[in-house]
C-alpha cells in the first residue's frame, strides 16, 4: 500500500523526481564526471527541505560523496541505490525493531502518547482493530477524561471492533481509569490493554509530570507494564515533531513511535529525522483515515518508496 501519495487523484512527485529535476539537472553529469559539488549542494538543501533534518542530511551527503569519489556512484542507479541504502540504514540505526512488544503473560498494556490533535485517538482505534483481526482481546481504557469528545470518539471505536472498554466521567483522575482497564483486563483475561491519555503539549510541564504519574500507576497495579509506550506524531508539522519526540522521551521512556497523516505530506523525511533524534524504533505509519490504513513500519519499504521514480 502507498505511504506518501495518497490523498487527491494527482500522485505526488517523489523525493527522486526532485533531485533529478533541480539536483542533478542533466543526468549525463553522473556519466560524465560523477556527481559533482554543485549537485551535492542542492541535494543537500532537497533533504533538509524533505524533513530529513541536519544530522541525517549530512551523513547522507558524505555517503553520496565518499561513494562518487571512490567511482562506486557514476549512474543514475548508483546514485538512486546510495541513497535509498543511506536512508534504509538511518532507519535500521539503533533502536529500529517494528514490533510490538507483548508481555509474555496477560494483559500486554500499550501506553499512548502525543499532543493535541496528532492522531492518538484514531491511531488507538485503528490498533484495537489490527489486533482484533490477529484475533486478540482488547480493553480500550478512556484515559483522556479532559475531553468528553474523546471518551465518546473511543467508545464508538470499541463497539466497531469488539473490543472492551473503560472509561469515566470527563475529568475523573486518568490514571484510575488505566488501574480499573487493567484490573478489568486481569480478571478477564484480555489479551491487550491500549491506555490513552490527554493530548498534551510537549511545553506543558504539568501535564508532562500528570503523564508521569499515570506511567507510574500502571507499573504498580502490573509491575513491567507499561510494555509500551506509544508516542503519536503528526507527519506534517515538520522539525516540530522532533522537538516534541525529544520533550516526551525525557518526561517518559518512550519504546516506538506512530507517525499519521503521512498521506498528507510529500516531506516523509521527518520519518528519519525522529528516528534519529530519539533513537526508538517507528512501529506504524498513518495513511488514512480508515482502520485499515495503519501500516507496520518497513524500513526498506519507506526507503523505497521516499525514493520512488515513477
Amino acid at each position: 500500500m502507498p505511504i506518501l501519495r495518497r490523498t487527491g487523484d494527482t500522485p505526488r512527485r517523489s523525493l527522486w523526481q526532485r533531485i533529478k529535476d533541480i539536483a542533478l539537472m542533466d543526468v549525463g553529469v553522473l556519466v560524465r564526471g560523477g556527481v559533482n559539488p554543485g549537485s551535492l549542494e542542492q541535494l543537500e538543501e532537497l533533504l533538509l527541505d524533505a524533513d530529513f533534518g541536519v544530522p541525517v542530511t549530512v551523513r547522507l551527503v558524505a555517503e553520496v560523496e565518499d561513494l562518487a569519489s571512490k567511482g562506486k556512484v557514476k549512474t543514475q542507479e548508483e546514485f538512486l541505490g546510495a541513497l535509498r541504502n543511506g536512508i534504509e540504514a538511518a532507519l535500521r540505526k539503533g533502536r529500529s525493531d517494528p514490533a510490538l512488544t507483548l508481555a509474555s503473560t496477560k494483559p500486554t498494556v500499550i501506553l499512548v502518547v502525543g499532543v493535541n490533535g496528532a492522531g492518538k485517538t484514531t491511531f488507538i482505534g485503528k490498533l484495537a482493530a489490527r489486533l482484533r483481526r490477529e484475533g486478540k482481546t482488547v480493553t480500550i481504557a478512556a484515559g483522556d477524561t479532559y475531553r468528553a469528545g474523546a471518551i465518546d470518539q473511543l467508545r464508538v471505536w470499541a463497539e466497531r471492533t469488539g473490543a472492551g472498554f473503560v472509561g469515566s466521567a470527563p475529568g475523573a483522575d486518568p490514571g484510575a481509569v488505566a488501574y480499573n482497564a487493567i484490573d478489568s483486563a486481569v480478571a478477564r483475561g484480555t489479551d491487550v490493554v491500549i491506555v490513552d491519555t490527554a493530548g498534551r503539549l510537549h511545553t506543558q510541564d504539568s501535564l508532562m509530570t500528570e503523564l508521569q504519574k499515570v506511567a507510574r500507576v500502571i507499573a504498580k497495579r502490573l509491575p513491567g507494564a507499561p510494555h509500551e509506550t506509544l508516542l503519536v506524531l503528526d507527519g506534517t508539522i515538520g522539525q516540530n515533531a522532533v522537538a516534541q519526540a525529544k520533550s516526551f522521551a525525557e518526561a517518559v521512556p518512550l519504546t516506538g513511535v506512530v507517525i499519521t497523516k503521512l498521506d498528507g505530506t510529500a516531506r516523509g523525511g521527518i520519518v528519519v529525522a525522529v528516528h534519529e533524534a530519539i533513537d526508538v524504533p517507528v512501529k506504524f505509519v498513518g495513511v488514512g483515515e480508515q482502520a485499515e490504513d495503519l501500516l507496520p513500519f518497513d524500513a526498506a519499504a519507506y526507503a523505497g518508496e521516499l525514493l520512488e521514480q515513477t
